[in-house]
C-alpha cells in the first residue's frame, strides 16, 4: 500500500504523550502511534454509523406486539452474532 507523507503540528504536552507510549513499548515510531489511532478513529465511525442507523430503522418501525423479554432477546442474539 503506498504512502502518503503528511506534517502535522503537535503541543509539547501532546509530543512527550507520544514519546512516553513509544519508551514503553506500545509503539516503535510517531508514525505508527498516530496510524492507530485512525484504524481505531475509523473503527468508531463505524460503529456510531451503525448504531445511527439502527436508531433511524427502529423510528421507521411500526410498534411492535411482542414482549419486552422477547426484544431484548432477540437484541442480545444480535449482539452476540455480531461479536462473534
Amino acid at each position: 500500500m503506498p504512502t502518503i507523507r503528511k506534517t502535522i503540528t503537535l503541543s509539547d504536552t501532546q509530543d512527550a504523550w507520544i514519546k512516553r507510549q513509544i519508551a514503553r513499548g506500545a509503539f516503535t515510531n510517531d508514525s505508527e502511534y498516530i496510524r492507530d489511532l485512525v484504524r481505531r478513529d475509523q473503527e468508531a465511525q463505524a460503529k456510531l454509523a451503525g448504531l445511527k442507523q439502527a436508531i433511524a430503522e427502529g423510528l421507521e418501525s411500526d410498534l411492535s406486539d411482542r414482549s419486552l423479554d422477547a426484544i431484548w432477546a432477540e437484541a442480545e442474539d444480535r449482539a452476540g452474532a455480531v461479536g462473534a
